[in-house]
């Protein structure tokens, strides 16, 4: 059985975290005008998934919209980006792939062991 799809961490990859942080900053700023007017906001979060090539990777396009009610009517925002997921088993989405056989960070034939410079 696969893993199921950690949301929370997904949205932390999406735009290097930046998603995220429009996400909160979005909620925040809409519920603070309703809790000051009275009125209703409204937050959208649209993500399109389209396939790369013949890859097992997709483009994910992620959006954000929000209506933050004002006191004469209201203020209204969206962001529009996009990052690349791979696909793993079971359709678990993640920034890197499930499965990496070696080190991308160390050359081969090099030792992990730490160096001592003496």
């Amino acid at each position: 059985m696969s893993k199921p799809l950690d949301i929370t961490e997904l949205f932390h990859d999406l735009d290097a975290g930046v998603f995220n942080q429009r996400l909160s900053a979005a909620l925040c700023d809409t519920a603070l005008g309703v809790v000051t007017t009275g009125k209703k906001g409204k937050v959208t979060i649209t993500l399109d998934l389209e396939r790369s090539g013949d890859s097992s990777q997709v483009l994910c396009k992620h959006a954000i919209k929000y209506a933050r009610p004002t006191a004469k009517g209201k203020v209204m925002e969206e962001a529009n980006t996009s990052t690349p997921l791979h696909v793993g088993v079971g359709g678990v989405l993640s920034l890197f792939p499930m499965a990496q056989t070696k080190d991308m960070f160390q050359a081969d034939g090099a030792s992990t062991e730490a160096r001592s410079d003496a």
